[in-house]
């Protein structure tokens, strides 16, 4: 598939200065050239390069008058160290959004990826931490995932026995979304007093959010105006407990940090990659952007200097929305990497990972 594919959105704020019309068919050749091989190499790329690649017969000097050309209109630039060029960030943003072959998903990673389906019976958490780590891996670039919030309608609540002093807390809320927890109980809690508790916790709960109903059922345990037994009650509080934050903004996991050292020598490379990394470990600002990203539909590319987030860093993200049972957006997960990742092969993977985790919300997980 050539040029932008169906649902590909870029996260541009302004619009690109130059378009695809504006160019010949020798400059977009030589153009789309330079950036695949920049792609692969990471190197500035000089003109003798691109004459042993082109299909088209040009020598090395009218090769040269043409990147003169693309550098005047903004799309490439001559680090002072090399007589190569590269791609500028709105040269890559053409390139993607008008040049890119997107291809289909290898059968060998659709396989990979499929290890998702595994996952039925676990938390939210748990396959969302899976799919982040398995597209990074893929990828070789930071997965990264912003989690539903949790504070939906409950549909069931209950308390399972394990062993001594540990009990699991299943919560199924009306988008089908199931959450399993495990606690820490008093010794000695019997199977009656976990039914105990269930009881009480479905009277109060079913149909009702976890922030709506939680002041309401602390203040009874607190003031013991709650027929309990005294261990049932330690029982609902630890449920209580485990769950404390559930109303909360969506959270954000990250995974393969370390794949943005790979092939990272220069010391200029270091410090754009340790300006990242600052904003990774903060993550507000990372999840502001993809919280406005979830606004659109399909997979979504921001370059560079698209955001304030990337300008200094000099990456990429990749991210695409995923959907619940209601077909409802309530999340995203995508990839962050330097601007020459292979975009061609990651678009289908966050396309592709993002739909195989709405299938498994929709199925209830």
């Amino acid at each position: 598939m050539t040029g932008k594919s169906a649902g590909m959105a870029c996260g541009d704020d302004q619009p690109m200065s130059l378009s695809i019309a504006e160019l010949s068919r020798r400059s977009l050749e030589i153009f789309r050239e330079l950036v695949d091989t920049y792609v692969e190499t990471g190197e500035p790329v000089g003109s003798r390069t691109l004459s042993r690649r082109l299909q088209t017969p040009l020598s090395p000097a009218t090769i040269r008058n043409i990147m003169a050309d693309l550098e005047e209109a903004g799309l490439l630039y001559a680090p002072h160290t090399s007589a190569g060029r590269l791609p500028t960030d709105e040269g890559l943003r053409l390139f993607v959004h008008g040049l890119l072959e997107v291809g289909d998903l290898s059968e060998e990673d659709r396989l990979y990826l499929n290890q998702l389906s595994e996952n039925s019976g676990q938390s939210v958490d748990r396959v969302l931490e899976k799919a982040t780590s398995l597209l990074s891996g893929l990828s070789q670039c930071a997965g990264l995932v912003m989690a539903p919030k949790t504070d939906a309608p409950l549909k069931h609540i209950e308390f399972v026995h394990l062993t001594p002093g540990r009990a699991l807390v299943v919560l199924i809320s009306e988008d089908g979304v199931v959450e399993n927890r495990l606690i820490d109980v008093p010794k000695g809690i019997t199977p009656s007093i976990l039914t105990e508790a269930t009881n009480y916790l479905s009277t109060r709960l079913t149909g009702r959010t976890l922030s709506q109903a939680k002041n309401t059922i602390h203040e009874e345990l607190n003031h013991f105006q709650a027929h309990l037994n005294d261990l049932a009650a330690k029982v609902v509080e630890a449920g209580l407990a485990v769950w404390a934050g559930g109303d909360q903004a969506s959270s954000l996991i990250i995974k393969g940090q370390s794949h943005l050292l790979q092939g990272v020598t220069e010391m200029a490379d270091l410090e754009q990659i340790r300006q990242l990394f600052q904003v990774l470990d903060t993550k507000e600002a990372l999840h502001q952007l993809l919280d406005a990203s979830i606004k659109g539909d399909g997979v979504q590319i921001f370059i560079g200097s698209d955001n304030n987030l990337f300008k200094l860093s000099g990456c990429s993200m990749v991210v695409s929305p995923y959907h619940n049972s209601r077909h409802e957006i309530v999340g995203a997960i995508g990839v962050i990497g330097p601007a020459r990742m292979n975009y061609g092969k990651i678009i289908p993977l966050v396309d592709y990972t993002a739909k195989m985790v709405g299938r498994l919300m929709g199925a209830g997980i």
